[in-house]
């Protein structure tokens, strides 16, 4: 839905089922009418796309696109970002490390980021422009190696450049201008704004560059701007508040760098505060959010670096000291304390400050993914859940 003039806020189907396309639209159509009646009853309502790979290929199988158009339209909804970093089935299973899967270094991970942005040119209404983020490269430990990390890097802005590349063909013959955001996240290969920084600078920028000189004539600049064009980054909150970065500044590196931010998605993290006194029932509460599903990777600031753990168990099994911990959990938006545990809302508010005077994106999206692995007394009816994250949201803004 449309605030603030030209801010488009919604929020990420990865909460609903959708290992194919039937689960994907049968979860739409019975959430998304409760929820625009009353957070949008008298305008249109934006969405945010999931698509796993059998659900991106299976919309493209006889008249289920025409379909979901009518849907859309008879409903006054429209999509206008997507969600293409988890590939397969995000529910129900194991999906830990394999969120990555396949990752940037794979022609399966290109040919699916492609297929969804032609899919995405057919949705997304005219006028607006259109995102889909994705994953930051490849899962950092699955390069054992220097080399074999340097050599993940260049595979991935090969391809990168080869979704550019498409993107800028598909402006010119839809009119529609759509990029690629990129979201680092803990572990990741790309985790932090330097790293973005990096990652631009050494291999992206250099592959590119030559690449669109030659095709197109272009200046080391022109080129340059054509490739942060179509390439931007995903601002989560969420992951940034654990890499220990302010709003403020890390918007500031990007401006600076004119690296585009294609979207912010609202989400915060688990914030650990020891006070020496109550450590026991901060470790009791913690270890109501350790469950089989996802990645909740670990964060903390010591001096001037930020050490990452793999898991919670790993910080659950020993207990050490610790002043502050964040941890990669997907906690309501408007969940301030949890017990003796805290969230990263501050991140949120600060964030949300920040954009109200310099508006670096068009698109804010929900990403609060976890209600089905909450703590019990968490947990509500799905679609009151997510009524009340939107409202939430639109009383910051």
């Amino acid at each position: 839905m449309l605030v603030n003039k030209d801010l488009h806020v919604t929020y990420c189907t990865n909460i609903h089922p959708g290992q194919d396309w039937k689960s994907t639209f049968d979860s739409i159509q019975e959430h998304v009418p409760k929820i625009k009646n009353r957070v949008s009853a008298t305008a249109p309502f934006g969405l945010g796309l999931r698509l796993s790979n059998k659900a991106s290929e299976e919309l493209e199988i006889g008249s289920n696109m025409a379909t979901f158009q009518e849907w859309l339209a008879q409903n006054e909804v429209y999509v206008f970002t997507m969600n293409g970093f988890p590939y397969g089935n995000f529910h129900d299973e194991r999906v830990k490390d394999l969120v990555h899967a396949p990752d940037w270094t794979t022609n399966e991970r290109v040919i699916y980021t492609k297929r969804m942005f032609k899919q995405l040119s057919v949705l997304l209404p005219n006028g607006l422009n259109g995102g889909i983020s994705t994953s930051p490269i490849t899962y950092k430990y699955w390069h054992k190696t220097t080399k074999e990390t340097v050599k993940a890097f260049e595979i991935g802005a090969k391809h990168m450049i080869q979704v550019a590349d498409y993107l800028l063909e598909l402006e010119k013959t839809t009119g529609k201008y759509m990029h690629l955001d990129i979201e680092p996240e803990p572990d990741g290969l790309l985790e932090n704004s330097d790293e973005v920084l990096h990652f631009f600078s050494t291999y992206l920028l250099p592959i590119g560059i030559p690449f669109f000189k030659a095709k197109l004539g272009l200046s080391d600049a022109e080129a340059a701007l054509l490739i942060k064009r179509y390439i931007t980054v995903c601002y989560d909150i969420c992951h940034f508040s654990l890499a220990y970065e302010e709003p403020k500044d890390t918007f500031s590196k990007f401006r600076n760098q004119q690296i585009r931010i294609g979207k912010i998605q609202v989400s915060a993290a688990l914030k650990i505060l020891f006070d020496g006194q109550n450590n026991e029932a901060i470790w009791s509460e913690l270890s109501k959010f350790n469950e089989p599903t996802y990645l909740h990777q670990v964060t903390e600031k010591i001096d001037d670096r930020v050490k990452t753990y793999s898991d919670l168990p790993e910080v659950l099994d020993k207990r050490e000291e610790h002043q502050e911990l964040r941890a990669h959990y997907h906690v309501p938006l408007f969940l301030e304390t949890y017990g003796a545990l805290y969230s990263t809302q501050d991140h949120i508010l600060k964030a949300l400050d920040y954009i109200s005077d310099n508006p670096v994106t068009e698109h804010l999206e929900i990403e609060t993914y976890t209600w089905d692995v909450l703590p019990q007394d968490l947990k509500q009816d799905l679609s009151v859940s997510i009524i009340r994250e939107i409202e939430w949201l639109k009383s910051r803004l």
